[in-house]
């Protein structure tokens, strides 16, 4: 008898490749890195959140194939070398953006299609306004007879100075305007003076008959609502209010719910990205309640748990017009999905609904699916991304699928469907879907079996445009076939590098050492900065 022991398999860690979360987390911190005023905006110009943001996707994509290329020559590498390319790359290809400044075309006035026309500041440099500047550039605003009847400042910064001649002009236009934007204006500005040129923007348009007003993108928190008090008390007619990356707490929150007058025409009221929570959620649901001509509603990335997504889930079953409905990356969980779905029984017109990271368990995910299959007949787009959803939910997820004959955008990656739920989602795909363009189930420990009945499936629609596998436990073979598949068409197939044939073998075991591995990966990209000399 061996009575030798057996030493127990040595279980590697690798920090490469990272994960979806952790690439979008690096794209996300790369924005902001882009956005912030420093030595270099000062000089080069500031970026708009907008053209960051796809700067930001276009870094870290060449980044991650340069840091996957070094991988590659080194495969029995723990990774750490790859994380370090990774992060030293982004880190250069940041620099070299914002020494490049602003991209947008100058643009200072421009005919709106349906007749309007629209006065735009945003175009060129992000830059701080003087008062010279802003006599020049406004120029034409200032002209007596003007037609213009919606302005958009963005991209801007408005001192003191400049301010008090803009509001002079804003002044003896504001009886013609009917779209503000006043997003992204007082950027790099010391608190005191950015209020003080709110208040003086928000005086100088009070009493005006808008039907937009955008004041997103300028860290408002309850201060910059409150100075903005005259202007939003005086509308009553307002159809679109946006509110996005603005620090909307719950006492601001709690300052829009008591500064609106009147929210029966609204049609588009958005807060993404804020400091929200449940309280403010709940200040939140009760303008939604008084709001029931709205069509599209977004609160995504806001901090919401339970007690606010299911107070939002309530309120907007006072909302039967509800076109689109983006509550993605909040907290709900299972009680938040639960309560949503009770509510969608009244939500008949919906055609985007985006529920994706919202912890909704196949609990919460069944209930919604349960709901959908006999509500929102038309819907076009489903995203249910990341919310821990397993074969269990696929039976149910499936026949809402198979019920969406209008459906041309399905998103139900970073799940657990696996080969089983895979092929069951392929199945409701079979029939009618002519209007499908895009198909992502990513990360989902499918394999091969699973990989190829959706690879059948969707290649028959003539609309689609992309299907995304990545991420899965597809073998060599069957990522071979899928390719072959797609021979024709190989533009209409995404990426299959972050694949793992052998990934459904170490599952279990490796679980805590994945955990550990991400959030040191994460850490090495955390401190991810510009650097401040110039080279």
């Amino acid at each position: 008898m061996d009575h030798s022991v057996k030493t127990p398999p040595v279980l590697s860690v690798k920090m490469w490749p990272p994960s979806k979360s952790t690439r979008l987390m690096l794209v996300d911190r790369m924005t902001k890195n882009i956005t912030t005023p420093s030595i270099f905006s000062r000089k080069y110009g500031l970026l708009s959140l907008q053209e960051a943001e796809e700067d930001a996707k276009r870094i870290e994509e060449l980044a991650f194939a340069t840091a996957n290329k070094h991988f590659q020559s080194e495969p029995d590498a723990d990774g750490t070398s790859a994380v370090h390319v990774y992060a030293k790359e982004s880190s250069k290809l940041m620099l070299e953006v914002i020494k490049r400044g602003p991209q947008q075309v100058d643009s200072e006035a421009e005919g709106n299609v349906d007749g309007d026309t629209l006065f735009d500041l945003s175009g060129g440099r992000r830059a701080f306004i003087d008062l010279e500047e802003a006599r020049e550039l406004l120029r034409p605003l200032a002209e007596p007879n003007n037609s213009f009847t919606k302005i958009r400042f963005s991209n801007r910064s408005f001192g003191s100075e400049a301010a008090k001649f803009a509001v002079g002009v804003l002044s003896s236009v504001k009886d013609q305007l009917t779209e503000v934007d006043l997003s992204d204006f007082v950027a790099g500005r010391p608190e005191a003076e950015a209020l003080e040129v709110m208040t003086m923007f928000s005086s100088a348009l009070e009493g005006s008959n808008l039907r937009s007003l955008n004041l997103s993108d300028n860290a408002l928190g309850e201060k910059g609502i409150r100075a903005f008090a005259s202007l939003i008390k005086s509308q009553r007619g307002l159809e679109e209010l946006y509110l996005m990356n603005d620090g909307i707490s719950e006492d601001a929150a709690r300052a829009v719910r008591e500064l609106l007058p009147s929210t029966g025409e609204i049609r588009v009221l958005q807060f993404h990205n804020n400091m929200t929570g449940d309280e403010g959620a709940i200040a939140i649901a009760e303008i939604v309640k008084q709001c029931p001509s709205l069509e599209d509603f977004r609160c995504s990335s806001t901090r919401i748990g339970s007690d606010g997504g299911v107070a939002l889930a309530e309120a907007l079953a006072s909302c039967s017009r509800l076109k689109k409905l983006d509550l993605r990356d909040n907290m709900f969980g299972v009680e938040g999905g639960v309560a949503l779905a009770e509510t969608l029984s009244v939500l008949s017109e919906l055609t985007e609904i985006y529920m994706s990271y919202l912890n909704l368990e196949d609990e919460g995910a069944e209930a919604l699916s349960e709901a959908l299959v006999k509500s929102a007949p038309r819907l076009e787009v489903i995203e249910l991304a990341g919310n821990d959803v397993t074969v269990k939910a696929a039976g149910k997820l499936a026949e809402c699928i198979a019920s969406k004959e209008s459906l041309s955008k399905l998103n139900l990656s970073e799940n657990e469907l696996k080969d089983e739920g895979t092929i069951l989602i392929a199945k409701a795909l079979e029939e009618g879907h002519d209007q499908l363009t895009e198909v992502d189930l990513s990360t989902n420990m499918m394999r091969r079996a699973g990989a190829r009945a959706l690879a059948q499936t969707v290649l028959k629609k003539p609309t689609l445009k992309l299907l995304n596998i990545n991420g899965n436990f597809i073998s060599e073979e069957g990522v071979d076939e899928v390719s072959d598949m797609f021979k024709d068409s190989p533009d209409k197939l995404g990426p299959l590098d972050d694949n793992d044939p052998e990934g459904e073998d170490f599952e279990d075991e490796d679980e805590e050492e994945e955990g550990e591995e991400e959030s040191e990966l994460e850490a090495k990209l955390g401190g991810l900065k510009i650097k401040q000399e110039e080279e």
